[in-house]
C-alpha cells in the first residue's frame, strides 16, 4: 500500500467511474468521502485499511460530533462500505469489512396539493411574455412529471405534433416517449406561436431550446427554481414546497392517488427500479387537500 493511500483510493475512483458506470458527479462525492476518512485515519493512527468495523463506528461519532447530518454520515458510512468491497474485489483485503450505517428515519418527499399547483399557475407577474413562459414551464413540469434539468433541456425537435408524444432525456440520457396532449398541448403550442419568438433573438443563440430567457438563450434549473419561489411567494405556499422537485413529486402522486398503477408510473417518471416509484403509495396529502378547500385563496383544484 502507498504510504499516503493515494494509490489505492485513485484505483478504487477508477473502478467506480470506469466498471461501474458511475457518473462523474458521483465518482467527485465517493473522493470526497474516502479524503475525509484518510483525515480521520492519519490523524487517529488508524489504517486506511483493512476497515474495521470499530474504527468506523468511532469515525461516524466523531463526525456526529461536529455537527454533520445525519444523513451525510449515512453516505460517508456506505462511502466505506462501497470501497471495502472494492478492496476484497481488488484482492487487497481478504473479504468485505461489514461497514455499520446508520439508521435513519424514512424521508417522504414534499407535495403540493392540487389547489396548490393550481395558485402556482395562476398567480403570476403583470410580464405578460415572461408570465406566459413561465405558466407554460410550471404546467409541463407538473403534467409531465419533468425533472427540472429536463424541462429545461427541451427542444422544439423533442415535440411530436402529428404522434401527440414528448421525447425527453432523463438520467443517463436514457429516453422516455411521454403523452403530448390536450390542454398542454394547447398551452404549449400557444406559447411557442404567441410568446417564444419574442424571446428568441437568434435561432443560433436559441439553440433550438424550448423555454428562452429574455436574451434569448437557454432557460437553467436556477431560473426555474427563482420562477417557483416568486410566484409560490404570491400564492401563499410553504417555501418548503417552492422547488421543482415538488412538481414532479406531486404529479407522482396525485396520479397514484386518482387510480393509476405504479408500473404506468414507473414509466412516466422513468425510474429504473419499481422500489423508487413504490414510495408515492404511501404518501397522504388528506389534511393539506381540505386546507385548500376551506383557504380563502385556495380555489378550485385541477384535474388531473
Amino acid at each position: 500500500m502507498e504510504a499516503d493511500g493515494g494509490e489505492v483510493i485513485r484505483s478504487f475512483l477508477e473502478y467506480m467511474r470506469f466498471e461501474r458506470d458511475a457518473s462523474p458527479n458521483t465518482v467527485m462525492a465517493y473522493g470526497n468521502d474516502l479524503a475525509s476518512w484518510k483525515r480521520f485515519c492519519d490523524e487517529t493512527g488508524q489504517k486506511l485499511y483493512p476497515i474495521g468495523a470499530g474504527a468506523v463506528s468511532r469515525y461516524i461519532a466523531r463526525l456526529a460530533a461536529e455537527g454533520m447530518s445525519a444523513s451525510t454520515r449515512n453516505r460517508k458510512a456506505a462511502a466505506l462500505a462501497s470501497f471495502a468491497k472494492f478492496l476484497a474485489y481488488d484482492g487487497r483485503t481478504d473479504s468485505a469489512a461489514r461497514i455499520p450505517i446508520p439508521r435513519k428515519g424514512k424521508k417522504l418527499p414534499e407535495v403540493m396539493t392540487e389547489g396548490e399547483v393550481n395558485r402556482l399557475i395562476e398567480t403570476g407577474p403583470d410580464d405578460r411574455a415572461a408570465d406566459g413562459r413561465d405558466r407554460t414551464m410550471i404546467e409541463m413540469a407538473y403534467d409531465c412529471g419533468l425533472r427540472a434539468s429536463e424541462l429545461v433541456s427541451i427542444k422544439l425537435s423533442d415535440i411530436n405534433e402529428s404522434g401527440g408524444v414528448l421525447y425527453v432525456k432523463g438520467k443517463g440520457r436514457k429516453e422516455r416517449v411521454l403523452p403530448y396532449v390536450g390542454a398542454l398541448r394547447e398551452k404549449v403550442g400557444k406559447y411557442i406561436s404567441e410568446i417564444r419568438p419574442g424571446l428568441c433573438a437568434s435561432p443560433d443563440v436559441s439553440g433550438g431550446y424550448l423555454f428562452l430567457s429574455r436574451n434569448g438563450r437557454q432557460m437553467n434549473r436556477q431560473d426555474l427554481w427563482n420562477i417557483m419561489r416568486k410566484r409560490g411567494s404570491r400564492a401563499g405556499i410553504a417555501k418548503n414546497r417552492l422547488h421543482p422537485h415538488v412538481l414532479r413529486h406531486s404529479f407522482a402522486t396525485h396520479l397514484q392517488r386518482r387510480g393509476m398503477d405504479l408500473r404506468t408510473l414507473q414509466e412516466l417518471l422513468g425510474h429504473s427500479t419499481i422500489a423508487t416509484t413504490e414510495k408515492y403509495a404511501h404518501l397522504d396529502t388528506e389534511l393539506r387537500d381540505l386546507y385548500d378547500n376551506f383557504h380563502p385563496r385556495a380555489g378550485d383544484d385541477r384535474d388531473g
